[in-house]
């Protein structure tokens, strides 16, 4: 299946465990069970059945496909890398304050192993970026220490 087949939504959330079996179906491109199995065997002591329930979750929520293959299925990823990428990244700053994601991102630079490129490609990011004056908190009363919901 070409890059460019794949589904983009923002809609489908995939917890670790899944996002692991994804890294495979992206690396592959396709795979059946027992290949993702040995895959993650090694790195995550997980058994067939284990990876087998992992993609019936990921079928469910169409980030995967199949066709079958004789006595067996062969799984295609049907939501790409970057898309689902951008959605955790997305999902994970609307559930932080706001003021915080800043913060955060300082935090993420941080502790990650960045090349040369990276560090290029995150300073024209930052170099484009318009700063605003002042950042509204989103947070419900009592979810942070913002002078507004000190009350």
């Amino acid at each position: 299946m070409a890059k460019t087949d794949l589904l983009t939504t923002d809609a489908i959330k995939i917890s670790d465990s899944e996002w692991e079996v994804m890294r495979v179906l992206w690396t592959l491109g396709e795979a059946d069970a027992q290949q993702i199995a040995d895959v993650l065997g090694q790195r995550m002591d997980w058994k067939l059945a284990t990876v087998k329930t992992l993609l019936g979750r990921l079928v469910k929520k169409a980030a995967v496909r199949t066709e079958p293959s004789g006595k067996k299925y062969i799984y295609f990823p049907q939501v790409g890398e970057e898309e689902t990428l951008q959605s955790a990244t997305e999902n994970l700053f609307s559930r932080i304050c706001a003021k915080k994601v800043g913060s955060a991102i300082t935090d993420l630079v941080t502790e990650a192993q960045l090349t040369a490129t990276d560090i290029a490609m995150i300073q024209l990011a930052l170099a484009k970026k318009t700063p605003v004056a002042e950042i509204q908190c989103n947070c419900i009363p009592g979810q942070c220490e913002c002078r507004e919901h000190q009350k």
